[in-house]
């Protein structure tokens, strides 16, 4: 059941990392694929200047920056990070910062995005309240 709106998102994410370089590209690629594999269902966006996904609200992102990037979840504090990867000091958000693709954990990348749609799921959405 896609439409136009899914479609110019998809679109919007496509021109984003189709306009990144090198290893920030692959890492891109690379996010996109676990979280599309962990989250079928999630809406694909361009929110905030940055891919957004979202399933009962945004549950993560992508942003890139000069030398790094960050994969990002709006309830990161909730999420069980047992290898200590999230980072961040705010009172909702955490995000891992990638300086290479050798930093993306597919695995623990794709719990993260699990957890952050049962979390959704549980407390609703987080941009609401």
């Amino acid at each position: 059941n896609r439409n136009e709106v899914d479609d110019m998102a998809e679109k919007a994410v496509d021109t984003y990392v189709d306009g990144l370089e090198g290893w920030k590209k692959e890492a891109a690629v690379q996010l996109r694929g676990i979280i599309k594999d962990a989250a079928p269902e999630a809406r694909e966006s361009f929110k905030w200047a940055q891919p957004v996904y979202e399933l009962g609200g945004p549950l993560c992102y992508f942003k890139v920056f000069k030398s790094s990037l960050n994969f990002g979840f709006w309830r990161g504090v909730d999420i069980d990070d047992p290898k200590g990867l999230l980072q961040g000091d705010g009172d909702k958000m955490r995000h891992v910062k990638l300086t290479g693709v050798d930093d993306i954990d597919a695995d623990a990348f794709a719990a993260f995005v699990r957890q952050a749609i049962a979390l959704n799921q549980l407390k609703g959405d987080p941009t609401k309240g």
